[in-house]
C-alpha cells in the first residue's frame, strides 16, 4: 500500500510569471529529466506510484502542480490558462533546471498540454508519453463550437464555457464528496454527457464503482482542492477555442517518438487516425478506466519503463 508520507516534499519555483509547486525525485540523475503532467481535477500526487520507479531507473523526475492547482499560482484571468501559458510554464521549468529538452508525460488534460507543448516548442521535447487523451486533430472549426453542435449546449465542455462559474461553484461546495464520487474505477468521467451530470455527481450521496484510491490518498486531493478551489482547473476548459486559434499556423505533426496508453474501459475514444499526426507512436491498452496510472499503477509504470528503455538505453 502506498504511503502518502513517502511522496517528495514540494518546492515553490518562480517561472513564467507564476509560482509552481514542484515535486522532485532522482535529482542526482542530471541529464535524464522526465516531467509528469497531471490532468483534471488532479494533482501531482496522481503520479505517486510512478515517481519512485522512474527515479530508481535513473531519471530526474519533475512533477509540477500546474497553474491553478495545489499551491501553484491561480491567476484571475481566464486567458492566463491557455495553451501558450501552460506550455510556457513547462518550458520555463526546463530553463530553471538548465535542461534543453526532456521527456514529457501527460494524463487527461495533462496530455492535451503535452501534445500542444510538442507542437509549440518541439525542440524542448525529446519524447512523449500520454495517457487517456490521444492527439486531438484541430479541424476546420473551433472545438467548443463543434461540441455544442454535436452534443448540445449542456455537454460539460460547452457548459463550462458558456455558463462560467456555475459548475466550479458546485464542485467547491463539497470537494470531498465530488472527488470521492469521481475517482471510481471503470466509471467513465468524460463521456458525452450533459454538464449537469458532473454537477449531479458532485452532489450524489451514493457513488458508483470501486474507489481508485485509499481514504488516506484521497485526503491529499481533498485538502488540495479545499484550499485551491476548482476554478483554475476548469479555466483550462474555457480556453479550448482560444487554443484552437493559437494552433492555427503550427505544424500539426508530432515529430517525436511517442507512447499512447489507453484505458480499455475509458469513455474517451481512441483516435483512429493517430498515426496520421503522430507517426512514431506506439500504443498500449490496459484493462482499466480513465484514471490509468492510479487504477493500474504497476502495469502503467512497466509500460512506461519498457518503452523508455528502447530509446534511452
Amino acid at each position: 500500500m502506498f504511503d502518502s508520507a513517502d511522496f517528495p516534499e514540494p518546492t515553490l519555483i518562480s517561472v513564467n510569471g507564476v509560482e509552481l509547486e514542484v515535486f522532485e525525485a532522482g535529482r542526482h540523475h542530471r541529464g535524464r529529466p522526465i516531467v509528469l503532467c497531471h490532468g483534471w481535477p488532479e494533482h501531482a500526487f496522481s503520479w505517486r506510484h510512478q515517481v519512485p520507479a522512474l527515479a530508481a531507473a535513473g531519471y530526474h523526475v519533475i512533477v509540477p502542480n500546474q497553474r491553478g492547482y495545489g499551491h501553484s499560482s491561480r491567476p484571475a484571468e481566464v486567458t492566463d490558462y491557455d495553451l501558450e501559458h501552460l506550455s510556457g510554464d513547462l518550458v520555463a521549468l526546463l530553463d530553471h533546471y538548465g535542461y534543453a529538452d526532456a521527456t514529457f508525460v501527460g494524463h487527461d488534460w495533462g496530455a492535451m498540454v503535452v501534445w500542444g507543448l510538442t507542437l509549440l516548442h518541439p525542440k524542448r521535447v525529446n519524447k512523449v508519453i500520454n495517457l487517456s487523451l490521444p492527439y486531438q486533430e484541430r479541424g476546420a472549426r473551433p472545438w467548443i463550437e463543434v461540441m455544442a453542435e454535436v452534443f448540445g449546449d449542456d455537454f460539460y465542455f460547452v457548459h463550462f464555457n458558456r455558463r462560467p462559474g456555475v459548475a466550479d461553484a458546485v464542485f467547491d461546495e463539497d470537494p470531498a464528496r465530488f472527488l470521492r464520487n469521481l475517482y471510481r474505477k471503470n466509471v467513465p468521467p468524460a463521456e458525452p454527457q450533459p454538464g449537469m451530470a458532473l454537477i449531479n455527481l458532485a452532489r450524489a450521496e451514493t457513488p458508483l464503482g470501486e474507489p481508485v484510491m485509499s481514504d488516506r490518498e484521497l485526503a491529499v486531493f481533498v485538502s488540495a482542492f479545499t484550499s485551491s478551489g476548482f476554478t483554475g482547473g476548469v479555466n483550462w476548459y474555457r480556453n479550448l477555442d482560444r487554443n484552437w486559434h493559437l494552433l492555427a499556423d503550427v505544424d500539426p505533426i508530432v515529430r517525436r517518438p511517442a507512447l499512447m496508453i489507453y484505458g480499455a474501459r475509458d469513455a474517451i475514444q481512441r483516435s483512429a487516425g493517430l498515426t496520421d499526426y503522430v507517426p512514431q507512436v506506439d500504443v498500449v491498452s490496459l484493462d482499466c478506466g480513465h484514471w490509468i496510472q492510479q487504477e493500474m499503477p504497476d502495469e502503467t509504470t512497466r509500460a512506461m519503463l519498457t518503452w523508455l528503455a528502447r530509446w534511452d538505453a
